[in-house]
C-alpha cells in the first residue's frame, strides 16, 4: 500500500471513530450563522450558509497566509464547538507557505486539539479525501487546500463537495492559494488581502485584519470592499475604517507562480522562522499587514 492509500485509510479510520462516537445524530437543519453583524451579513442574505462550499482566494502571493487566517476564522464561525475539524493540504501549498503553526491557530481561537491535520502529495487524493470526509456528519468543518489550478478540481469534482456538504450539513471551505479565481459552484468565493492591524492599548499588536472582497454570492451580487478585524474572544468580525482608493481592492494581480504524511491530530510545536511566511501563523502576518 502506497503512502497516499495507507494516510486515506488512517483518516476514514479516523472518521469512522468520530461518527461512532455518537456526537451527532445526523445533518442538522440547514443555517446561516452571521460574520459581522453588519454590512457582510446583509450582503450574505442574513450570514454564512453553513452545510455549503465557500471558496477562499488569496489577492497576491504574499496574502496567502492571510487567507489562511480568514478560512480558520470561518471555520470558528461555521463549526460546532463540540466538534473535531478536519484541515487536508497538499504538501505543495506547506512547502510554499510554511507548516502551519499551533500557537498561531490558537491566537485566532482554533484549538489545536480540535484540528486534524492530513496532508497528501497530488490534488486528486486531497480532494478526493474532502469529498469522503465530508460526508460525516459528526464533523464542525473541512477545510481543503489544493495549490495552484488542477485539472482534478474541474466543475464536477466541485459538485461533488457541494453534494456532500449538502447532505451532511457540514461546511468545506476551499483555500486556493496560487489559483486565479474563475466561475464554479462555490456558494460564496472570496477574495483575500492582508489588512494593516490598528494597534491595541500600550501599543500592543491588534486583532488580525482582513480586507475583502466577495467576489460571488450563489444568491445575490457580489460586495466589497470592506475591512475587518477578527476578534478571536468573540469569534466575530468586526469593522475597521477603510480608506477606498480605486486600486486598493479592486485590482486583482496573479497570485505569484508556483509528503505526504500520516493521520494525526495538531501536534503542537515551534519552528524557527526561516523566512519571511516559513512557520509562522497566519493570523501573526495578518495582524502586520503582510501574509
Amino acid at each position: 500500500m502506497n503512502t497516499a492509500k495507507a494516510t486515506l485509510a488512517a483518516l476514514r479510520r479516523r472518521v469512522a471513530a468520530i461518527e461512532a462516537s455518537g456526537e451527532t445524530e445526523g445533518r442538522e437543519a440547514a443555517r446561516i450563522v452571521g460574520l459581522d453583524q453588519g454590512e457582510v451579513d446583509a450582503a450574505l442574505g442574513g450570514g454564512l450558509a453553513c452545510g455549503a462550499l465557500h471558496e477562499i482566494h488569496a489577492a497576491a502571493g504574499a496574502d496567502n497566509a492571510a487567507a489562511s487566517g480568514f478560512a480558520a476564522a470561518l471555520v470558528l464561525r461555521a463549526a460546532p464547538q463540540d466538534r473535531p475539524v478536519i484541515w487536508i493540504r497538499q504538501d505543495y501549498a506547506e512547502r510554499e507557505n510554511g507548516a502551519l503553526h499551533a500557537d498561531g491557530l490558537a491566537a485566532l481561537g482554533l484549538d489545536p486539539a480540535r484540528l486534524i491535520l492530513v496532508k497528501l502529495r497530488d490534488p486528486v487524493a486531497v480532494l478526493r479525501a474532502g469529498i469522503e470526509v465530508a460526508r460525516c456528519a459528526a464533523l464542525g468543518a473541512i477545510i481543503v487546500e489544493v495549490w495552484g489550478e488542477p485539472k482534478a478540481l474541474d466543475l464536477t469534482t466541485q459538485r461533488r463537495l457541494v453534494l456532500a456538504a449538502e447532505a451532511s450539513g457540514v461546511t468545506i471551505f476551499l483555500l486556493r492559494p496560487g489559483a486565479q479565481p474563475l466561475p464554479g459552484s462555490a456558494e460564496t468565493r472570496w477574495l483575500v488581502r492582508a489588512g494593516p492591524a490598528a494597534a491595541l492599548p500600550m501599543n500592543a499588536p491588534g486583532h488580525p485584519t482582513f480586507d475583502l472582497t466577495l467576489l460571488r454570492h450563489r444568491h445575490g451580487p457580489p460586495g466589497g470592499p470592506w475591512r475587518l478585524e477578527w476578534n478571536r474572544d468573540a469569534q466575530l468580525f468586526k469593522h475597521q475604517a477603510l480608506l477606498r482608493h480605486s486600486a486598493a481592492l479592486s485590482e486583482l494581480g496573479p497570485p505569484e507562480a508556483a509528503a505526504e504524511g500520516a493521520v494525526l491530530p495538531f501536534e503542537r510545536r515551534t519552528a524557527p522562522d526561516r523566512r519571511e511566511g516559513e512557520g509562522r501563523a497566519p493570523d501573526r502576518r495578518a495582524r502586520s499587514g503582510g501574509a
